[in-house]
């Protein structure tokens, strides 16, 4: 499981322990311009398996690999000091060229060295920041290149590929109860200036980033299709 301790991944690794015996989590230091996700990352894990006695057991080892020397070549606001915008490319700032690439060929040579051949990922291209490499076709292109390049039937899981972020919200109430939500809200980070300083309804963040804002538009639209249900 590819794990970064925000809410997507969040959900996915519950999704995923949900489904199968031994779930490993992996991520990834590349030099971000703040540790806060990767403190989320360890909490979250802790959280879970102290309040999900079902899925303690099946939560295994977690790996954390260091690339900073990939993030150091990138000119991104999540890896430098520059403003979050919309660049000349028509691409988002936060946009680091081929990080979840370079994450899945980690994850693969992980994966090879542990004897699993299934992988998850929290991309989506429904609702995502606009970033290419979330899209399932860049994701299938990867998929093949493993198997062809490693000699072994990998497969990449997109659990949240087709879901909206109210959607993601709904899949977390499905799988854990409104304890799966809260333990989201309160433990899971997003922003993407490391703002843990604020509490919204949604969790912690600096309320006007792109990743701020996309949480917060979709645990409002979950909230209201929840009110809706009655």
């Amino acid at each position: 499981m590819l794990f970064s301790g925000g809410q997507d991944s969040s959900v996915c690794l519950a999704w995923a322990l949900d489904r199968y015996e031994r779930v490993e989590t992996v991520g990834f230091d590349y030099g971000q311009r703040h540790a806060v996700e990767l403190a989320a990352r360890e909490t979250v894990r802790d959280r879970i398996r102290d309040r999900f006695p079902r899925w303690a057991a099946r939560l295994g080892g977690d790996h954390m690999l260091n690339l900073r020397g990939f993030g150091a070549i990138s000119d991104s606001a999540l890896t430098g000091e520059r403003a979050i915008e919309i660049t000349e490319r028509g691409l988002p700032s936060t946009f680091v060229p081929g990080r979840n690439l370079v994450f899945f060929v980690y994850a693969a040579a992980l994966a090879d060295r542990r004897g699993i051949e299934v992988m998850v990922g929290g991309m989506c291209e429904t609702d995502y920041s606009g970033y290419p490499d979330c899209r399932r076709d860049a994701i299938d292109a990867m998929e093949l290149t493993l198997r062809l390049g490693m000699e072994r039937d990998f497969r990449i899981e997109t659990p949240l590929m087709r879901a909206t972020k109210a959607g993601t919200w709904a899949m977390a109430h499905d799988l854990g109860g409104d304890a799966l939500v809260e333990l989201i809200v309160e433990d899971s980070h997003t922003c993407y200036v490391g703002d843990r300083t604020q509490r919204h309804d949604w969790g912690y963040g600096c309320g006007e980033c792109p990743a701020c804002e996309l949480r917060a538009n979709g645990w409002h639209d979950y909230q209201a299709a929840v009110e809706a249900a009655g």
